[in-house]
């Protein structure tokens, strides 16, 4: 993976993170909690685990092994966790502009939140997050259906592909 792909990788995953999440603005608050027997009972506390995971992420690429992940408590409602993902999401892009091609070679070791010791190279890891919110989006995804919401646009690394270069 280059510097650019990296960069590229992320402005995909912030850029499908937005679509998805302006879809889930239109449910009510009673909707966005209602539990919908997921992997993640609640389209709240499945937005919440993938801020998380990126969260736990980015702080072991900065030298911290959190154990456990945020509660969803914390974040009683959409804008509440969008602040602190956005947030979150100008140290990702920070971290991840500052990061030569050996940058992202390179073996990160960390606690898993399980406490067990691992490691891995940061491009893998990188790849990691963004393909584990693209699951948990499409949980998400069904979930709105599953309330009766509209479907988000499409959230396709494709048409963000298609997006970007109609731009450009």
């Amino acid at each position: 993976m280059t510097p650019q792909e990296a960069a590229t990788l992320v402005d995909y995953h912030y850029w499908a993170r937005d679509r998805l999440l302006d879809a889930v603005a239109v449910l009510t608050p009673e909707q966005y909690l209602r539990d919908l027997g997921n992997s993640f009972k609640s389209v709240r506390d499945t937005v919440v685990h993938t801020y998380g995971a990126e969260w736990v992420w980015h702080l072991r690429w900065v030298g911290n092994s959190p154990s456990s992940l945020p509660d969803p408590e914390t974040f009683p409602d959409l804008p509440s966790v969008l602040a602190a993902w956005h947030a979150h999401e100008e140290k990702v892009r920070l971290f991840v502009q500052s990061l030569s091609a050996d940058g992202l070679a390179r073996v990160f070791k960390y606690r898993a939140l399980s406490g067990q010791e691992a490691e891995s190279v940061f491009a893998h890891m990188l790849q990691h997050v963004v393909n584990h919110a693209s699951y948990h989006r499409g949980q998400v995804t069904t979930m709105l259906r599953q309330l009766g919401a509209p479907a988000p646009r499409s959230q396709d690394m494709i048409a963000f592909y298609r997006e970007r270069t109609t731009k450009t």
